[in-house]
């Protein structure tokens, strides 16, 4: 049997998608561990944390070891990253999202995907930027990294072997940020570095976080850290259609306990019926 982990960021109360990621990781995994992966200090905040420990609890879920708490260990996550930067794989990225837009659509990139803009600055600009004091986020380079590497896959449960390829990584964003100022190390760094610091042998979360995976699988190849099988399970939907978000104010665990829901009733909702 695998270790699996449930691991959410604490930016808000958790919902019935939530529910459904946690009690799926916990049916597939001998040891399920629980991760608060809150990183991000402008969205996430401790009553949140302490009230998602609240609902799972409540919901009925256990969970094995000690919780990790992200934020308390940015210096390992800083170790990580003068590693590949000591290695050449990270470049400063003075873009602002503006820009970034603005040359994507220059560039008839996708929206989203970072073309590149930054990592041909000449040495002596990047070296005046810096001294400046500019602000700036650190990439990777995928191109150099995948030539490190060489070809990868990664192997998921519902869909086999996934290439980890350039395309891949440029539906992913292509050079993705692994640090910016006002988040030290990124959630593709954090969690590729905790899912091998704690022993995760299957990845299970959803599938919208299937881009994700290539990024992953190079961070794991380049680091030495081992890889990991994967399971991205389907999402729960909302009556029109779209997948429940905090954004989207998804009718959370403490409403529907608070409406006089059961554990059980609410387990069922989110996909495990007894």
């Amino acid at each position: 049997m695998h270790v699996t982990r449930f691991a959410p960021s604490p930016t808000g109360l958790l919902h019935l998608g939530h529910a459904h990621s946690a009690l799926f990781a916990r049916a597939r995994g001998a040891r399920c561990l629980l991760r608060i992966e809150d990183i991000d200090a402008t969205r996430c905040r401790p009553d949140f944390t302490q009230a998602l420990i609240e609902d799972l609890a409540w919901l009925g879920l256990r969970f094995e070891g000690e919780v990790r708490v992200q934020s308390a260990h940015m210096a390992q996550y800083r170790a990580a990253l003068d590693a590949l930067a000591a290695r050449g794989l990270l470049y400063p990225c003075f873009c602002t999202r503006a820009d970034i837009a603005a040359a994507a659509s220059a560039a008839h990139e996708a929206p989203g995907v970072y073309p590149g803009t930054c990592r041909g600055l000449p040495s002596g600009e990047r070296a005046r930027r810096l001294a400046e004091g500019l602000p700036h986020a650190l990439r990777l380079d995928a191109a150099r990294a995948l030539a490190e590497t060489g070809p990868l896959h990664a192997t998921d449960v519902a869909r086999g072997r996934i290439a980890c390829d350039a395309a891949a990584l440029a539906r992913a964003g292509g050079d993705v940020v692994l640090a910016r100022k006002d988040t030290p190390a990124s959630y593709h760094l954090c969690v590729s570095h905790d899912d091998a610091l704690q022993g995760v042998t299957l990845v299970t979360r959803g599938e919208d976080l299937l881009d994700a995976t290539p990024v992953h699988r190079l961070l794991q190849a380049l680091m030495g850290w081992p890889e990991p099988l994967y399971h991205h399970h389907g999402l729960i939907r909302g009556a029109d259609g779209k997948r429940l978000a905090k954004r989207d104010r998804a009718p959370t665990l403490r409403a529907l306990r608070a409406a006089g829901h059961t554990p059980e009733a609410v387990r069922a909702m989110a996909g495990f019926p007894a």
